[in-house]
């Protein structure tokens, strides 16, 4: 049951308003607050003199210039890390970009957008896709300053180009969307995918991080009984889809209604691509059979 995670959603904070969170790690939330994005993006600035700043967020230019108003007179930005290239997360590069001259990295470009039958947009966080990294960083590349390094961990799966920066000096993970500690994360088919972010939850529990710091809303500071909830979440969910089609719904649509029926409607879009990732698992490890063609909202599934 989602109600067995340990949720953690109280956060103290202004809009525009810089916080110190650590002796590496400041914080400024944007106001795009939303379903999808809690009190809104939470750009990380790392490091003193010479900083990266971590997800810039969305277009808007009262908190890119928060952002610049929380550098001391003698800072300058030189990185730019993003964790994927959400429209709630990536688009601030660019402008941020053309004020200091910082180098924007991450993993790449988006990865493979839905078709014009399949949108989504106002079920999930929109696609920015203009953003294409200046530094590719693949997993366990690094970038530095004074004082400060972050390490790309690959972990896709909410998107396929999604990385999460470990700074070392303080074992604390940057986790973006993979793991947060207000709710779960959308998985949404074609480029998110089930089977990867279970697998990259599996990789976060070898680490030795002592603390997450997501992109929306506050720390999880325990964070190995945190991600094993998570894991044990999903788990669960597939057999709950599992006993809907032996009940015998044999759409998405029907198996949303019956497992998301206390969730905000708002949100069941986003349910229904969820509900479709962990097909394509139950699919990919025979659990499952499509009776279509090809996997979709719309297909129908049985059991074996």
């Amino acid at each position: 049951m989602v109600a067995s995670i340990p949720f953690v959603r109280d956060i103290n904070f202004e809009y525009g308003r810089c916080d110190r969170l650590s002796p590496l790690i400041r914080r400024v939330i944007a106001n795009n607050p939303g379903p999808f994005t809690y009190t809104g993006t939470g750009t990380y600035i790392i490091g003193e003199g010479e900083v990266a700043v971590i997800d810039p967020g969305p277009l808007l230019d009262e908190h890119i210039d928060a952002i610049m108003a929380a550098l001391g007179p003698n800072e300058r930005i030189t990185h730019i890390p993003i964790t994927h290239t959400h429209s709630d997360h990536s688009p601030a590069a660019a402008p941020l970009k053309e004020r200091t001259s910082a180098l924007t990295c991450g993993f790449g470009a988006h990865g493979q957008k839905r078709s014009s039958d399949e949108t989504v947009s106002t079920h999930e966080e929109g696609i920015d896709g203009e953003f294409t990294p200046d530094v590719i960083m693949q997993d366990g590349d690094s970038i530095s300053g004074a004082g400060w390094t972050l390490e790309a961990v690959h972990t896709p799966g909410h998107t396929s180009n999604h990385l999460c920066f470990a700074l070392r000096e303080e074992k604390a993970l940057f986790s973006g969307d993979h793991v947060m500690g207000w709710s779960t994360s959308v998985i949404g088919p074609p480029d998110g995918n089930m089977q990867h972010y279970m697998a990259s939850l599996q990789r976060l529990l070898l680490r030795d991080d002592v603390i997450f710091w997501p992109t929306h809303g506050p720390p999880i500071t325990d964070p190995k009984n945190f991600v094993q909830a998570f894991i044990a979440h999903r788990e669960e969910r597939e057999a709950q889809i599992m006993a809907r089609l032996e009940a015998g719904d044999n759409l998405i649509t029907d198996i949303v209604a019956a497992l998301y029926q206390h969730v905000d409607k708002r949100l069941h879009g986003a349910a229904a691509y969820s509900v479709l990732a962990h097909m394509e698992h139950l699919v990919a490890k025979q659990q499952v059979l499509c009776e279509d063609t090809r996997l979709g909202l719309k297909s129908h599934y049985r059991l074996p």
